[in-house]
């Protein structure tokens, strides 16, 4: 892991990377969109509002995947001091809360025919509407602190403090009596009828993939703007150092 944390291999590694997992992940996405749509057969409990799961879930997946990430990231950053890890954490944090805000968006259209409802404050629905307000103040801070060039150790703290929340949503459905149904995927067990289950998969295969390589994309552009400003620094320094020069020739 080590190997990866100087910048300009990271970079060479992301270069052909990023536009495979992109590509890759949109073709498996859109593919499982569309099979679910035009060809999964109706829910009998549920009807056509099945239709929408296979994007539901991934979303929530990698919502929750995403702060998995930063907190993992804020780890390394806090106990092995990795180069990169603060870049990865900022770079995982929108699309996470992107996913988050389509977590929610599409399960409320799948609860409004399923339930009669879009919204209930259960315990799954109200800690994921907390999840992506951890990751407004997640963005909020990790971008203060990056132009103030202060410490990134502060966001780290942060996001392994909020990472208190994953398993919070995981395991709302168990712990409290809700709407929400029990985990119907667990350890080697599958309660979804594999016409519904292969989509679902292949969705959330896909866009894990689309998150991979956004994520490396925008680490990708987090470094080149460091490295821009550390030039315009050195550019500035450089011509106060001549203009100081001068000053000194010209009182001589």
């Amino acid at each position: 892991m080590h190997g990866f944390a100087n910048p300009a291999r990271f970079l060479r590694l992301a270069h052909w990377l990023t536009p495979l997992l992109l590509v890759a992940g949109l073709v498996l996405a859109l593919g499982a969109l569309a099979y679910s749509y035009f060809a999964m057969p109706p829910d009998r409990l549920m009807g056509d509002s099945v239709k929408i799961l296979p994007l539901h879930v991934a979303t929530v997946w990698l919502g929750m995947g995403g702060w998995s990430m930063i907190a993992i990231a804020s780890l390394a950053e806090l106990v092995w001091r990795h180069p990169l890890s603060a870049i990865a954490a900022r770079a995982a944090a929108v699309p996470g809360a992107v996913f988050t805000f389509l977590g929610l968006v599409t399960g409320s259209i799948w609860g409004r025919p399923t339930w009669g409802t879009w919204w209930v404050w259960d315990g799954r629905l109200t800690s994921f509407l907390v999840l992506l307000f951890l990751y407004f103040g997640y963005i909020s801070l990790s971008g203060a602190l990056a132009r103030e060039g202060a410490s990134s150790r502060i966001a780290a703290i942060f996001g392994l403090v909020g990472a208190i929340n994953i398993p919070i949503i995981n395991r709302s459905v168990v712990w409290w009596n809700s709407l929400h149904q029990p985990p119907s995927l667990t350890m080697g067990n599958s309660a979804i009828d594999p016409v519904y289950l292969y989509p679902l998969l292949f969705s959330t295969i896909g866009f894990s993939l689309l998150f991979g390589g956004v994520v490396l994309a925008r680490m990708r552009t987090i470094l080149a703007d460091m490295q821009a400003e550390a030039r315009l620094r050195r550019k500035a320094m450089q011509a106060a150092e001549g203009q100081v020069a001068e000053g000194l020739a010209g009182n001589a």
